[in-house]
C-alpha cells in the first residue's frame, strides 16, 4: 500500500525535509505546499495581474494557493500539519480545520508549550508528535507494524 501524506503547515525550518528522508524506505509519496514564500505570496499576481492594494494581491494568491491545498488535502491519506516554535501558522489552522472536515487522518506536529492553543486542533488529530522523527515513526507503524528500535 502506498501512503498519500500531505505535509502543511510552518516552512521556515527543515521538518519536512526531515521527514521524507526518514521516511525514504518507507512506500509513502509526499505533497504540500508551495515553500518558496515569495512565489507563494506572490503567485496570484504574476498570474492573474497586479494589484496595487496589497488586500487584494494577498486576496489572489491566498485563492490560487487554495486549488493547490484543497487539491492536496482532499487526495492525502494523511496531513501533517507542523506549528512551528517562532511563527504563527494561520494557514496551517485553516488546513488542518479543512482535513478535520473532510475526514483525513491527522497528525499535527507542534511543541508542548502550544499544548493548550491549540487543544482544539489537538483534539481533532489522531496523533500530536513533538518532532519529525516521531511522524516518521507513526508512518513506518501503519505501513508495516513495526515499533521503534
Amino acid at each position: 500500500m502506498t501512503l498519500n501524506v500531505y505535509l502543511s503547515g510552518e516552512i521556515h525550518t527543515d521538518w519536512r525535509e526531515q521527514i521524507v528522508t526518514g521516511a525514504e524506505d518507507l512506500d509513502v509519496t509526499f505533497s504540500g505546499p508551495v515553500t518558496d514564500h515569495a512565489a507563494s505570496d506572490d503567485c496570484g499576481v504574476a498570474i492573474l495581474g497586479a494589484e496595487p492594494n496589497r488586500f487584494w494581491h494577498d486576496h489572489k494568491g491566498a485563492k490560487v494557493n487554495a486549488i493547490r491545498t484543497r487539491l492536496g488535502i482532499e487526495q492525502a491519506d494523511l496531513v501533517v500539519v507542523r506549528f512551528g516554535e517562532q511563527y504563527k501558522q494561520w494557514n496551517a489552522a485553516f488546513d488542518a480545520g479543512m482535513a478535520a472536515a473532510l475526514g483525513k487522518s491527522m497528525i499535527v506536529l507542534s511543541m508542548p508549550e502550544h499544548q493548550h492553543p491549540l487543544k482544539e486542533i489537538h483534539a481533532a488529530a489522531l496523533a500530536v508528535a513533538e518532532d519529525p522523527a516521531q511522524v516518521v515513526e507513526i508512518l513506518r507503524y501503519v505501513l508495516t507494524g513495526s515499533l521503534p528500535g
